[in-house]
């Protein structure tokens, strides 16, 4: 057996999510049915550095999968692609050792979320960028992003549905915005993140850059361990799994 490790990209639009569900279009379905044509129909799981929900994209999603089926890496794309949607593109592929895990062997994570500032939409970003509109404080931003990084309990920015029953400790190597013509970009690394945290903590830095409290506020937040004292949710379609580090 050989194990494949795969980087992928997609368009989260049209996707219910990641991960499969009973009712609902994901991209682990559609690689999985794929893969599965290929071994000549003997199913081929999947597994991910971790899921994102529906909405959201990615520009760097890394799987793995173990395969009998002796092919090289560039026909491994060609024949994907030739049977995968439009909207999941492969993008790598290797042969790995088969003690490498997509999911527990990450090292770092990082999330992109773009925010258009301008007045009126824009047609042609509107599935990959957040509309809002009005002046933001990229100083205070900045300033707030600061305060995010290093390890911390990050309960405050865990979305109410999450699954996750042990700590919330999570270590932030980096958050900062960066402005780009008409759009601020959010970029944010680290070792692991809570549902929706990465959505919570943008809707936390926008309301900071609107002057509705100020970005020493981030330390009492965190403090407080509670989800109602954070800013709202960001969208998902804002949101991009931009790279994963092993």
């Amino acid at each position: 057996m050989k194990r494949m490790k795969f980087t992928i990209s997609y368009d989260g639009t049209f996707f219910s999510g990641y991960q499969v569900q009973p009712n609902g279009r994901t991209v682990q379905e559609e690689i999985e049915k794929v893969l599965t044509r290929i071994h000549k129909g003997e199913f081929t799981r999947i597994t991910a550095s971790g899921r994102t929900d529906a909405g959201v994209h990615a520009k760097g999603q890394v799987i793995h999968f173990d395969t009998k089926l002796n092919i090289s890496s560039d026909k491994w794309i060609r024949a994907l692609q030739s049977m995968l949607p439009p909207d999941i593109v492969v993008v790598d592929v290797e042969e790995v050792s088969d003690r490498f895990h997509a999911r527990f062997d990450v090292i770092e994570k990082e999330y992109r979320y773009r925010v258009l500032t301008r007045n009126h939409p824009d047609v042609f970003r509107r599935n990959f960028v957040y509309h809002y509109p009005g002046k933001l404080n990229e100083s205070s931003m900045q300033e707030a992003c600061q305060l995010f990084k290093g390890e911390h309990d990050f309960s405050s920015f865990c979305g109410s549905n999450s699954m996750i029953k042990g700590d919330k400790i999570r270590t932030i190597f980096d958050c900062k915005c960066v402005g780009i013509e008409d759009e601020i970009v959010f970029i944010i690394r680290g070792n692991g993140f809570l549902y929706n945290m990465v959505r919570i903590i943008v809707g936390t830095l926008l309301e900071i850059g609107r002057g509705e409290y100020g970005p020493s506020q981030v330390l009492e937040i965190i403090k407080a361990k509670d989800r109602q004292v954070a800013g709202k949710t960001a969208p998902a379609h804002g949101l991009i799994l931009w790279e994963v580090k092993y």
